[in-house]
């Protein structure tokens, strides 16, 4: 299994920071690991989406897969896939959870930034190896890149 975590101050409140990670539309526009958006289902503190999903570094084209976010308001939001018929990803992943947790400072957020996932047969001696390599350095520019997207907007 993998686990990266990575943590970023955003001269932002969080409840700003949460809602633009709920929104898979604008979130994608720094994540590149979200590929094409199918459909968007959000009810309240839940959004559930379909995209092509493609982990760095590994060959192939993006996986279509779904999506469930969960926000804890002024807190967090949690990420798991729902299970088979929804995801037929699952039968290759023995684990898959990411999250955004806040931590208001005055006028300043720290958002740590976790994403788990681990493989089952073949795919964990293909995918965990480069996941080792790739995953920190992407989530660190994700992270970056979600800071500049926030604090611009705050101007």
């Amino acid at each position: 299994m993998i686990e990266v975590q990575v943590t970023e101050t955003i001269n932002c409140p969080a409840d700003r920071v949460l809602e633009f990670v709920m929104d898979p539309r604008a979130y994608a526009a720094v994540d590149r690991k979200i590929g094409a958006i199918d459909w968007v289902r959000r009810d309240g503190d839940v959004t559930e989406f379909r995209f092509g999903s493609k982990l760095p570094g590994l060959p192939g084209p993006a996986a279509k897969i779904v999506s469930r976010m969960s926000r804890t308001p002024g807190e967090r939001v949690d990420v798991r896939l729902p299970p088979i018929p929804a995801n037929r990803l699952a039968n290759l992943v023995s684990e898959f959870s990411a999250s955004w947790v806040c931590v208001p400072a005055g006028e300043q957020t720290a958002v740590t930034r976790t994403v788990r996932c681990g493989f089952k047969g073949p795919m964990k001696w293909l995918a965990e190896p480069v996941l080792r390599r790739t995953l920190r350095p992407d989530v660190e520019d994700e992270m970056r890149q979600a800071k500049a997207a926030l604090e611009a907007r705050q101007s």
